[in-house]
């Protein structure tokens, strides 16, 4: 499938909305659990994704676009740990939609026309990477971090299913 702006926006407007309907109302029993060592939580997930709503995708979206120096700042993929404390998830879920929204603002007022997305910026690991994969890993990545809340979340009943992990995929990744 190619790279489409309009259907980047559809995904990314949908997550805030699906993290909440999600993990809203769930005790923090089942939303601080983690998969094992060195693993995340769902509260640490949204968490994730809102520093990333901070620090990562409009602002490298602007280096790309109107900075003269095209190297990205290193993302912190741990920064989560420090900033969520003290906060609940409903305080997690609020910040998120919040700032996905402004963001997404943001993203339309750009008016990105189609030689925007050839435009490149540098990132520390990858080197020269496009607007268009970088738009296309923000949609991509939403959609990974839904798997994984769901995926720690069906991990918490694994034992109690009795018989049926063999035929629960989720309970095997």
């Amino acid at each position: 499938m190619q790279f489409s702006l309009e259907d980047t926006i559809s995904i990314l407007k949908r997550t805030p909305v699906t993290v909440r309907n999600i993990l809203e109302g769930l005790p923090d029993e089942w939303t601080h659990q983690n998969e094992g060592p060195e693993t995340w939580s769902p509260f640490d997930v949204v968490g994730h994704l809102i520093h990333g709503e901070k620090t990562d995708w409009i602002p490298r979206t602007k280096i790309i676009l109107f900075e003269e120096d095209k190297h990205f700042t290193p993302y912190d993929r741990f920064a989560q740990f420090k900033e969520s404390v003290g906060k609940t998830m409903d305080d997690l879920l609020d910040e998120f939609e919040r700032r996905r929204e402004e963001n997404l603002r943001e993203l339309i007022q750009l008016d990105l026309k189609d030689d925007d997305f050839n435009k490149t910026g540098i990132h520390p690991e990858f080197g020269d990477v496009t607007l268009r994969q970088l738009l296309a890993a923000w949609a991509v990545h939403d959609l990974g971090h839904i798997v994984q809340i769901n995926r720690v979340l069906a991990k918490q009943y694994k034992e109690e299913a009795g018989p049926w992990p063999k035929y629960l995929a989720v309970l095997n990744s």
